[in-house]
């Protein structure tokens, strides 16, 4: 049997080849209100792709970002997790800025493109774009209604094995 290495930190853990692949389809997010999640993901151009009620106690909504493999999930009855508490959620883009700007006129409230530096290991956010514009290096970020945290992420070139 084959086995990977992976390093991290100077540690070495030995893992076995993955046998079979698995696709992240599906990311929970808590919301308050389902019908004011609904209006602003589908304002944001997502694709519907299921809304299905059982009762009062029980509706899921189900939106997929233009582009992307893996759906959102939101509802009543669907998550215990306290609405808002999702944060750092990732949505990959080839031009940060022709991104940011299709969400403000969307209306949506996003911050200016950012990156991050590095001092005594403490990350800290700069305005602008990366200065070498190199990919995952700029950023933009959101909130939904309740408050779910998104990230914008500038990927033009993808490392290696993605």
């Amino acid at each position: 049997m084959s086995t990977l290495q992976a390093h991290k930190d100077g540690a070495t853990d030995v893992v076995q080849d993955p046998t079979i692949n698995m696709s992240l389809e599906v990311i929970v997010i808590p919301v308050v209100d389902v019908d004011r999640a609904l209006r602003f993901y589908r304002s944001l151009g997502w694709r519907l792709d299921a809304d299905y009620e059982a009762g009062s106690e029980f509706r899921i909504v189900q939106v997929t970002p233009p582009g992307s493999v893996s759906s959102v999930i939101f509802g009543r009855g669907v998550t215990s997790v306290a609405p808002g508490s999702a944060q750092g959620l990732y949505l990959v883009v080839s031009d940060i800025d022709r991104a940011r700007a299709d969400l403000v006129d969307r209306g949506v409230d996003v911050s200016e493109v950012f990156h991050n530096v590095y001092d005594n290991g403490v990350q800290e956010p700069v305005d602008g774009p990366d200065p070498e514009r190199r990919s995952y290096g700029s950023y933009a970020s959101f909130s939904d209604p309740d408050g779910n945290g998104w990230l914008l992420q500038e990927v033009q070139v993808r490392l290696p094995g993605r």
